[in-house]
């Protein structure tokens, strides 16, 4: 049997163990280990190449970066500061039609800014955002599609936690990434508030359950109130992203610095005890490890895969059906959506990266345009069933039996295909992604 055989059967099987319910990170070490075995036909040489794996995959102080953002988030989360971003961004927008959509979308992108979550940007306003949107007159369906269409900004605006993973896989600059993905985030959460508003315009039934916007009312916010609700806000985001782009540290120490500002923010304002902090260091732990073990796992995929020969045959294969670049990118974004209406967005990524890197690079693309597009594809695959991780998000936090399912799928239909639209004008103009390094 060649290489190539061993390599195409253990992707056949990767996937079948997968939709099976087998953790995607022992998938992979699993079938990666008896691939390398296969083709070397010598169990010592497996068994040193997983060891080495997992030495070299994230022994550096860079890993760092991943359970500092992880930390920070879970801390702006218990700090309320979505909900202030919300309160703010509702006093901004609340007499426009469909400003309490516009408001959740403003204020996601906001959260984004600091957290780089999507699953917690769905937790977080699944709660302060929907009831307040159905108390005003908004459909259920849409007030759910839009705070889970919107989420998805957590993981393109930076800090990005995905973007973080990609650049571990692709050797890229953390820093160049979180650049690249300013632009695409504000272009995708612009593209999101004028769908809200031009739904609300000229079909708003699918807005507001009478049909026509209902009159605003409560006291308005003084200039003060909300200065003082964006005080935080800034901070972090000054304070985090300033200091990254400004150079006074590196994007380890950006999480570092993120994490602290979090900290104090949430003991100032009294809402971190004693056993929430436990709570909240326990959770990071649980998020860290497991992206450690995914790296791991993916480490030794990447080295069975380039042990193969499966890179330079994928590549041949494409060259002998004449696809150019573009053509390239639809199939490559079209496999990704695929598997994202089954799989995570970091397995997926893990699985499809190490194959199609190599072949982005012969076709001379920019791997950092290429993993911008790479991030918007895998979040459209949070919107999509059966599996759209962020729909399931927003239903547990939501916790209304009036809302199924079915009705979050629907509701953020029209999201993915104004994110299908920003991810094709993107693949098509890729200086979108990279104006700001140049």
């Amino acid at each position: 049997m060649s290489a190539t055989t061993v390599a195409v059967l253990s992707l056949v099987l990767m996937l079948l163990l997968i939709w099976g319910g087998l953790h995607v990170a022992v998938v992979l070490g699993l079938v990666s280990f008896v691939g390398v075995w296969i083709i070397r036909d010598d169990i010592g040489v497996a068994a040193n190449l997983l060891a080495q794996a997992s030495s070299d995959a994230i022994a550096s102080h860079i890993f760092g970066v991943v359970p500092l953002f992880v930390l920070t988030g879970f801390l702006v989360a218990r700090a309320d500061i979505g909900k202030d971003a919300f309160e703010v961004a509702n006093q901004l927008f609340r007499r426009l039609r469909g400003g309490l959509g516009v408001a959740t979308v403003a204020s996601n992108a906001v959260f984004a800014a600091i957290t780089g979550i999507s699953i917690a940007s769905a937790a977080v306003f699944t709660r302060v955002a929907v009831p307040q949107m159905m108390r005003f007159g908004y459909q259920p369906k849409f007030a759910v599609g839009v705070v889970a269409g919107s989420s998805v900004l957590g993981m393109l605006i930076p800090p990005s936690l995905l973007m973080i993973l990609y650049g571990f896989l692709a050797n890229q600059s953390v820093g160049d990434l979180f650049t690249a993905g300013i632009v695409p985030g504000l272009l995708l959460a612009a593209a999101f508030a004028i769908g809200i508003v031009l739904a609300a315009y000229f079909k708003p039934s699918m807005v507001y359950t009478g049909g026509e916007m209902p009159v605003p009312d409560g006291e308005d916010m003084s200039p003060l109130t909300m200065v003082i609700k964006l005080v935080p806000i800034v901070l972090m985001i000054g304070g985090v992203l300033g200091g990254l782009y400004g150079g006074l540290f590196t994007a380890t120490e950006a999480g570092a610095v993120g994490a602290a500002l979090a900290l104090l923010i949430a003991v100032l304002r009294r809402k971190l005890t004693a056993r929430a902090f436990w709570e909240v260091l326990t959770e990071t732990g649980h998020v860290t490890v497991a992206v450690s073990f995914l790296i791991i796992c993916a480490s030794i995929y990447t080295r069975m895969l380039a042990m193969s020969g499966m890179p330079q045959f994928l590549m041949e294969l494409i060259s002998h059906a004449g696809f150019g670049p573009f053509a390239f990118m639809l199939v490559y974004v079209f496999i990704i959506v695929l598997l994202g209406t089954v799989i995570d967005s970091s397995s997926i990524l893990l699985i499809v990266l190490p194959l199609m890197l190599p072949i982005a690079e012969q076709f001379g693309m920019d791997l950092i345009w290429f993993g911008v597009v790479t991030v918007v594809a895998v979040e459209i695959g949070l919107l999509t069933p059966p599996f759209g991780l962020s729909a399931y998000v927003v239903k547990s936090s939501l916790n209304d039996p009036r809302i199924t399912l079915g009705d979050i799928f629907r509701g953020t239909g029209p999201f993915t295909l104004i994110m299908v639209g920003v991810l094709l004008l993107l693949m098509a103009f890729p200086s979108l992604s990279l104006v700001l390094l140049k």
